[in-house]
């Protein structure tokens, strides 16, 4: 597809949807960007203001749209819904932004045939689940952005530990992006040198691998307590995700998927490093993992059944289960501890 071609539709311009917004046409990726909000006026002026700054940045139509300026949209970032307030988990805010998704999506409906819809709205692995059952689209095209904000607040945290810059720094946060999310310290490791051995190199004190991982999970907490709503990492990573989208550059990312048979796990939405490219979350990297991890994951994937269980989910999945087999990439590598 012509880069001057490339569309993103935003549905749900609040704080994260607008930050998403202005991320993406900082960014440069698109040259037409819908935003598209049940208060009208609020897309409009989020647009208008955006639009202001045209002579900055490179040619784009930023507008206020209704639904059906989102068919044609390449992705589409769907976060309409209730904001997490103090005090709230993102499970907490299941059940008002389901109804929500049952309302808003089926109205964008039918997305272009390379489309890709961006579940951003909090739980999102619940949402990104129930987004499947609703949107009828190939299991590849239906992509949470799972945690890869919590990925990226995990990198910064063991840079700013051991001083180097988070860039060079590998390391994932996988399963639920909220409290049972799992950091991976086994496979972590900064220019291939695992974290502990390189801390003694640079003569720092090894990290707490207890501590940064409680960091990391309490990082939303932190922020909502001083300022209200975490927006700008997200709308950053959000338009990470595009980036790898709309570029075809399998990249590879900690996105929420559908999950059938990586660790012995079935029919759940969550998030494990995955190829993501102009497909979508194209290939599962089902990389090794220490036996408490694997154990956490499996925790974590039984948390978000349990809300599932709870939910009136339409019928069974429109295109069937994704097969581990075809899909997963499965490393078979001995770990060191």
């Amino acid at each position: 597809m012509a880069d001057d071609k490339r569309k993103i539709a935003v549905v749900g311009v609040g704080a994260v949807g607008s930050a998403c917004a202005y991320a993406v046409m900082m960014s440069g990726l698109v040259s037409e960007l819908v935003l598209v909000d049940i208060n009208r006026e609020r897309a409009e002026g989020e647009a208008m203001d955006m639009a202001h700054g045209a002579s900055f940045i490179k040619p784009i139509r930023v507008y206020a749209g209704d639904y059906h300026d989102c068919h044609d949209a390449d992705v589409i970032i769907f976060s309409a819904g209730a904001n997490q307030k103090p005090g709230e988990t993102r499970l907490d805010l299941v059940n008002k932004n389901y109804q929500i998704l049952k309302d808003v999506l089926p109205r964008l409906m039918p997305l272009s045939d390379e489309g890709v819809l961006l579940m951003v709205a909090n739980p999102v692995d619940v949402l990104t689940y129930a987004a499947l059952h609703l949107a009828q689209l190939p299991p590849e095209r239906v992509v949470g952005s799972g945690t890869v904000l919590d990925s990226s607040r995990f990198r910064y945290l063991i840079s700013s530990h051991c001083r180097v810059e988070p860039r060079n720094i590998h390391a994932y946060v996988v399963g639920e992006h909220g409290d049972t999310e799992v950091p991976l310290w086994s496979r972590a490791n900064i220019a291939g040198i695992p974290v502990r051995e390189f801390c003694r190199w640079r003569g720092v004190p090894c990290p707490d691998p207890a501590e940064i991982s409680s960091q990391v999970r309490r990082a939303a907490y932190e922020v909502i307590a001083r300022k209200g709503v975490t927006a700008y990492a997200i709308g950053l990573a959000v338009k990470r995700i595009c980036e790898s989208i709309l570029r075809d550059e399998n990249t590879v990312l900690t996105v929420s998927g559908l999950i059938n048979g990586e660790y012995g796990i079935h029919d759940v939405c969550f998030s494990l490093p995955a190829i993501v490219n102009r497909q979508g979350r194209s290939r599962v990297l089902a990389v090794p993992l220490a036996p408490d991890e694997e154990e956490a994951l499996h925790h974590s994937a039984a948390v978000l059944k349990s809300i599932l269980d709870r939910l009136d989910l339409p019928g069974a999945l429109p295109h069937g289960p994704v097969s581990a087999g075809r899909e997963g990439i499965t490393v078979t590598q001995q770990y060191v501890q």
